[in-house]
C-alpha cells in the first residue's frame, strides 16, 4: 500500500485551571503562551520553547534586511494544540467545519460531481493532486499552503476567529478514545466508529509488525459533532475501509453519500510519540535524514510501532474517508495531523534557519514517496487551482513572512 491575524490565545470559558508558561533563561517571550496543566511539557514542547530565541534572532535579521514582509513575533498568528484551547474555541472550530460542510462548492461540478460542499472542494483537490502533494518537493511546503488555505476558508467564509489547531500525538497516545480530541463530546471532533468485525487494520508491507491492527472500530461514527456528517467523495482504490458503498465513478469523484467511518487507534498513534518526534528533530542535521525518518524509511527495527510519524498520524482514526490516502482530508482530523507535521518541520528548520529553511530532500532509491529528480526548485510553483493562487515553492517554506507576508504564524 502507498504510504503516503492576531497572536492572542483565548482564555475564557475553559474548564479547569490553566497556567501561563514563561520560557526559562534570558529570553522574554512576546507571545502569551497558555497550556493545559493536564499535559506537562514533553521533550518536543521544551525543544520548541528553547528554540524561540533562535527564531527571534532569525526574524530580527529579516526585519533588518527588510525581508520580513511586515511579519513579526508580535503580529504572528498563534496555532495551538487542541487541548490547550478553551472549550469555547474548540466548539467554534467545530462550528466552522460544519459551516464549510453547508456552503456550496467552488470546484468544477462536471469534474467533481460528488463534491457537495465547500469543505469537499479541499477533498477534491487532494484526490486529484495526491501524487504531487506527496513527492519530495511538495510534501512539506504544499501541505503548508493547503492547510493555510483551509484555515483561511474557516476564518473568512465561516467566521472562525482562531487558527488551525494541531494535535500533540503524545498527549493522546495512551488513551486516544478518551482524549479531548476524540472523546466524542461537544468540544471534540467526534469519537471512534462503531465496531466493524471485517476491519482488521492497515497493512504495512515490509515492516515488522506488518499491520497497524484495528483499534476496535471501523464503522460509522455515532458520537460527537460529526456523527451526522455525510461523506460524498470516494472511496478510491487506495481505501483501507471495509463494507463501503462503491463510488459511481471509477476514480471516486462521483456522489456517494455515506457516514463518516473511523477507527480511533492506539496502535497507530504510538508510532508518533514524543520520543520519536524528538529523535526526528535532533538526530537529523540534513533534510534527507529528516524526510526519511518522518516516513519511516527504512523501517525502524525492534520497534513495535515502526510506521514513521507521517503514516502513524494518518491512521490515528482513519477508515473512510480518512484512511484513503486520496480522500483523507474528508475527515477533519487530517488537518490536525498535517498541522502537526508542519510544526515539526518548522521546529527542525529553526534549529539552523540559514541552512535549513529552503532545504528540499533529494531522491534515493529507497524512498517510498514519489520523487522528482533534476528539477530546479527555484522554478517550481505550487498551484492550488480553485483553492488559491499559485505561489513559488520556496514561498511555502517560510511561515514568518512567506507568500508576501500572508504566511505569518508560529506554534506554541
Amino acid at each position: 500500500m502507498m504510504t503516503i491575524g492576531s497572536a492572542l490565545l483565548l482564555l475564557p470559558l475553559l474548564t479547569g485551571v490553566r497556567a501561563a508558561v514563561v520560557p526559562s533563561g534570558g529570553y522574554a517571550s512576546k507571545i502569551d503562551v497558555v497550556r493545559n496543566p493536564a499535559y506537562p511539557l514533553d521533550v518536543v514542547d521544551k525543544l520548541e520553547e528553547a528554540t524561540m530565541p533562535k527564531i527571534e534572532e532569525w526574524l530580527n535579521k529579516k526585519i533588518t534586511a527588510g525581508k520580513n514582509n511586515k511579519c513579526t513575533l508580535e503580529t504572528a498568528a498563534v496555532r495551538q494544540e487542541w487541548s490547550d484551547m478553551s472549550e469555547a474555541m474548540r466548539q467554534e472550530y467545530v462550528a466552522a467545519i460544519n459551516c464549510l460542510l453547508k456552503l456550496p462548492p467552488k470546484s468544477d461540478k462536471t469534474r467533481f460531481p460528488g463534491a457537495m460542499s465547500r469543505y469537499e472542494d479541499f477533498v477534491a483537490y487532494h484526490m486529484t493532486h495526491a501524487m504531487q502533494l506527496h513527492d519530495n518537493m511538495h510534501l512539506f511546503g504544499a501541505h503548508k499552503y493547503y492547510v493555510w488555505l483551509f484555515e483561511k476558508a474557516l476564518r473568512e467564509e465561516c467566521g472562525y476567529t482562531g487558527y488551525q489547531p494541531y494535535m500533540n500525538y503524545d498527549r493522546y497516545s495512551q488513551d486516544p478514545w478518551n482524549s479531548p480530541l476524540l472523546n466524542g463530546n461537544a468540544s471534540s471532533i467526534g469519537g471512534t466508529g462503531e465496531p466493524e468485525p471485517s476491519y482488521k487494520g492497515v497493512a504495512q508491507p515490509g515492516r515488522t509488525p506488518n499491520i497497524i491492527a484495528s483499534g476496535g472500530g471501523g464503522g460509522c461514527v455515532k458520537t460527537g459533532p460529526f456523527s451526522d456528517m455525510v461523506v460524498n467523495l470516494g472511496p478510491t482504490s487506495m481505501s483501507t475501509g471495509t463494507n463501503i458503498p462503491k463510488n459511481p465513478r471509477s476514480d471516486g469523484t462521483g456522489a456517494n453519500p455515506r457516514c463518516l467511518r473511523r477507527d480511533v487507534n492506539k496502535n497507530a498513534v504510538m508510532g508518533a510519540t514524543a520520543d520519536r518526534a524528538y529523535s526526528l528533530l535532533t538526530n537529523n542535521d540534513n533534510i534527507d535524514g529528516f524526510y526519511n525518518q518522518l516516513l519511516g524509511t527504512p523501517p525502524p527495527k525492534n520497534d513495535p510501532y515502526p510506521w514513521g510519524i507521517h503514516t502513524a498520524g494518518h491512521y490515528v482514526a482513519a477508515v473512510d474517508p480518512g484512511g484513503d490516502p486520496f480522500t483523507s482530508p474528508g475527515d477533519p482530523l487530517f488537518y490536525f495531523h498535517h498541522t502537526s507535521l508542519d510544526r515539526l518541520w518548522w521546529i527542525w528548520q529553526m534549529q539552523d534557519p540559514d541552512n535549513r529553511l529552503y532545504a528540499i530532500p533529494f531522491a534515493d532509491t529507497n524512498m517510498t514517496m514519489p520523487m522528482k529528480r533534476a528539477v530546479d526548485p527555484h522554478n517550481v510553483t505550487v498551484d492550488m487551482e480553485w483553492l488559491g493562487p499559485a505561489i513559488t515553492l520556496f514561498e511555502t517554506h517560510d511561515q514568518l513572512g512567506g507568500n508576501g507576508g500572508a504566511f505569518c504564524y508560529i506554534y506554541v
